[in-house]
């Protein structure tokens, strides 16, 4: 059977597009299918009450590059647009903490810590990793909250994947020896987050899918996947719409010989739950939808009464401190105007106990009236505000299942310690930093009406394991049970990583693609649900970067 592509990758984030340039260079034809947009520099949002271009609500004529999905225990925070995440993420590049390597869901199978290791340095150069240069107003306040919490010592700047340079200054791409788009130095407006209209950030259209697609991949944006069917013989047919459209979807299919699933825990795992509960994918684990881990998260702040402007100044992140070994906060700011998600926020709370959250908001607002009047204004609230992120590296999680009647995900407690709907030291944090403002602690008015905390790092529910009994994919990020299917985004990271998780779901896939065959060759990897078996990376026929780029852009 003639094939539109040997390998067809669903979404173009982090997974993605690194799936699509490894793939391509061994010489598979790729194609790339995006349910967003495609942006650039000048067609970015400017600000987030730009809706139709920050929010992502396609039924509602709105698609932006920020999805906001509320569920029963959290609501995530996750991208959309050809690049995926790193359009809207805060560039922050962090490997992860200890617990993650050994983690009892995947720690037997290997050494993931040596592993991995000769691939995050390659994801950081691919990336662009560097540290922040210079401390910003917030991380004075950082430094003065690390104090109070006894962990000054603690207290550094973020590795960024960034163009710092000169401000305003354009120069060839010097990563990829001038292959790559000219890179821009930040100006530090704070815009990460809306969208980066400068040309410092380093997207994933900017290196790894730019290079994918200058070598040959194709990408489809506007296009959501709706069906997923094996073929007779081998290979698989994808079938796509409109994503949002209520009439003229103008359905479209594809065939393949493989399937990379990219599209992040909400876009992977609930595809596969609803071809799985249909009986279209029926030898699917049943460990589907578990081990959906948030990052232990929460996101709380503090803001100010009067603006202080020099709190927008600096990237998104820009440092960061421990308050314990488990226990990892960031300050993460917006420009000036987009104030936006600041709707999101309302006066603090605390869980935990035997009073409800919910009596205990009511019983706050009866007593403090003005404070709670104060935070229903968004006015200069990027200005006026330190939003802090919490992480933490706990072994907790929840479960993703399929709602039967409706069709939308649910959420049910996982295995592990409870996933936390309040995290202590998160509340005292923004306490203490809304003291050195002289102003208010806030959090999510998910966290004080439900006691549904909010997460930016959904992940997990395609766990690896060393059999379909315990996991959805093999070591090699291989489906148990469907030949030519693998996963390869934010859904195949097994355990709490207590950091930001771009540069894993990074890292992970190059592992992945490294074990690759070039296109008509042997697979050196073992078959699918045999035991697992280490395989030296396979150097790729036609590598994409210049030969005069550093060794560690290269695969192999």
């Amino acid at each position: 059977m003639r094939f539109d592509h040997d390998v067809l990758i669903v979404g173009s984030g982090f997974g993605g597009s690194v799936t699509a340039l490894r793939a391509v260079e061994k010489g598979y034809s790729v194609g790339v299918i995006e349910a967003g947009r495609r942006y650039d520099t000048s067609t970015l949002p400017s600000s987030s009450w730009q809706l139709r271009r920050f929010l992502w609500a396609p039924g509602l004529g709105m698609r932006g590059i920020q999805r906001i999905t509320p569920l029963k225990d959290i609501a995530v925070l996750s991208g959309a647009g050809v690049g995926g995440g790193s359009l809207v993420y805060a560039n922050t590049l962090y490997e992860p903490l200890d617990p993650f390597y050994t983690d009892p869901q995947w720690g037997h199978i290997t050494d993931w810590r040596s592993e991995l290791a000769p691939f995050y340095d390659q994801a950081k150069r691919m990336l662009g990793v560097n540290e922040v240069p210079a401390d910003t107003p917030p991380d004075r306040y950082m430094q003065d909250l690390a104090d109070r919490l006894g962990v000054g010592d603690t207290y550094h700047r973020t590795p960024v994947g960034v163009w710092f340079g000169k401000a305003g200054e354009r120069v060839p791409d010097p990563y990829f020896g001038g292959e790559g788009p000219d890179k821009v130095g930040c100006t530090h407006c704070g815009a990460c987050m809306v969208g980066c209209r400068v040309g410092a950030k380093n997207t994933l259209d900017r290196n790894y899918l730019y290079l994918a697609e200058k070598k040959g991949a194709v990408v489809y944006p506007d296009r959501k996947v709706v069906d997923l069917e094996p073929l007779t013989g081998g290979g698989w047919r994808v079938t796509t719409e409109r994503p949002g459209a209520w009439v003229r979807k103008r359905r479209r299919t594809f065939t393949a010989e493989r399937v990379v699933l990219s599209a992040g825990v909400l876009g992977t795992v609930k595809l596969l739950l609803r071809l799985r509960d249909e009986g279209r994918l029926p030898n699917l684990s049943p460990r589907l939808g578990d081990v959906v881990r948030t990052n232990s998260e929460a996101i709380v702040g503090a803001s100010a009464k009067v603006a202080h402007p020099e709190l927008t100044r600096g990237v998104a992140i820009t440092s960061s401190i421990h308050p314990d070994e488990t226990t990892h906060i960031e300050p993460v700011r917006y420009p000036p105007r987009s104030n936006s998600m600041g709707l999101l926020t309302t006066v603090l709370v605390d869980g935990g106990g035997r009073v409800p959250r919910q009596v205990r908001f009511v019983a706050k607002v009866v007593r403090h009236p003005v404070s709670f009047l104060r935070s229903l204004s968004v006015r200069r609230w990027s200005e006026r505000s330190i939003i802090l992120l919490v992480m933490q590296s706990r072994d907790n999680s929840i479960a993703l299942r399929r709602h039967a009647k409706l069709g939308t995900l649910v959420t049910r407690p996982g295995h592990g310690e409870p996933n936390p709907t309040y995290i202590p030291v998160a509340n005292d944090a923004a306490r203490q930093v809304a003291d050195m403002l002289d102003g208010e602690p806030w959090g999510a008015w998910n966290e004080t009406l439900l006691d549904a905390p909010t997460t930016a790092h959904i992940l997990g529910g395609c766990v690896i394991g060393d059999s379909p009994h315990n996991g959805v994919i093999d070591p090699y990020q291989r489906v148990y049970g469907y030949e030519g299917l693998s996963v390869a985004d934010g859904s195949a990271v097994s355990a709490n990583l207590g950091v930001n998780p771009s540069l894993t779901i990074t890292a992970m896939t190059e592992r992945a693609m490294s074990a690759w065959p070039n296109k008509g060759e042997t697979d050196r990897r073992p078959p699918i649900g045999e035991s697992y078996e280490r395989v030296p990376p396979i150097a790729p026929r036609a590598p994409a970067v210049p030969a005069d780029a550093p060794a560690a852009l290269r695969i192999g």
